[in-house]
């Protein structure tokens, strides 16, 4: 801190407590300290800043004239930090995110708008991607952040939160399979249903619980587009195999169902919010990460908070 910035703030804390002692306590400095910065000042401009009484200090009139300039120089100050920070991208700059398809409603689309109505300075490039690209344009710096599943494994990563999320059979409501909170993967046999292709991340846990149980399922339709096969399922063309995160906005509108599927076999999805490990996030990025990974513990399924990392 500059010496004047340190002899205005011992200055103005005697001026208010009306004691050197007491300013020294407040601000946890040594009283000589305090009286050298005041005498010093004094010898400088000729004139005295305190009287001393038996009571305390009292300011003199040039002590008064110091005070009042004291406290404006404080809020310019303020001011022009401020400023500053929005140089620095506090407040101001663009951001690039990577997530994928199931995120491209719901909560992080009212995340962003959050964000904007508090920080418009800010402008935001959110791209769609698949779970692999999403995860290295996150390592290679393309993106400042990003959400996908299954970071475990990856060095060049941080995760910075996470949570599970479930794969399932999804109905439109009022199906009565729709009725069960969790189903064997078996109990899809013998009905029509809507499985996902490559390059979703689902197809391969699918092809596991298929070769684990042997099951032969009756593909009505098949689709790599998550919006696609949640429309196939709303009009009726079989029961539909996605996870919770896939479907969580229409399920809390009422429009679809999810049984949750209760294989020994299955283990959760991680979906996790991700920078690279080797590039900090500038400021304006750390702001927009900061407000997504808030909202992040709404992703889950049930709704839980944000897992600790």
């Amino acid at each position: 801190m500059p010496a004047f910035s340190r002899f205005l703030r011992y200055f103005m804390a005697v001026g208010r407590l009306g004691s050197i002692r007491k300013a020294a306590d407040e601000l946890n400095v040594s009283a000589s300290a305090i009286d050298r910065q005041i005498l010093n000042v004094e010898a400088e401009i000729g004139m005295p800043l305190f009287e001393r009484l038996p009571t305390g200090l009292r300011l003199t009139a040039a002590g008064e004239i110091l005070m009042a300039a004291g406290g404006r120089w404080q809020k310019n100050l303020a001011e022009v930090r401020a400023r500053i920070e929005d140089l620095r991208g506090l407040k101001r700059g663009h951001v690039e995110i990577a997530v994928i398809d199931a995120l491209a409603k719901g909560v992080i689309p009212a995340a962003i708008q959050s964000l904007q109505t508090r920080y418009p300075g800010i402008t935001i490039n959110l791209r769609v991607a698949p779970n692999d690209q999403v995860r290295r344009m996150i390592a290679t710096g393309e993106v400042d952040f990003g959400i996908f599943f299954g970071p475990e494994s990856y060095r060049e990563i941080t995760v910075r939160a996470f949570v599970d999320v479930h794969l399932g059979f999804i109905t439109p409501a009022g199906h009565p399979f729709g009725a069960q909170a969790e189903a064997r993967f078996s109990a899809c046999i013998g009905s029509p249903v809507v499985v996902p292709s490559s390059p979703l991340a689902v197809h391969q846990q699918i092809a596991v619980l298929e070769g684990t149980t042997r099951a032969v399922l009756d593909r009505k339709a098949t689709s790599d587009n998550i919006q696609m096969i949640t429309s196939l399922v709303l009009q009726g063309v079989g029961i539909g195999i996605l996870t919770s995160l896939d479907v969580i906005t229409e399920v809390r509108a009422g429009l679809l169902a999810f049984t949750r599927i209760s294989d020994p076999v299955l283990r959760p999805m991680t979906l996790a919010l991700c920078t690279a490990a080797a590039r900090p996030p500038s400021y304006a990025a750390d702001l927009v990460l900061g407000e997504i990974q808030s909202a992040f513990g709404e992703l889950a399924w049930p709704a839980a908070p944000v897992a600790p990392v």
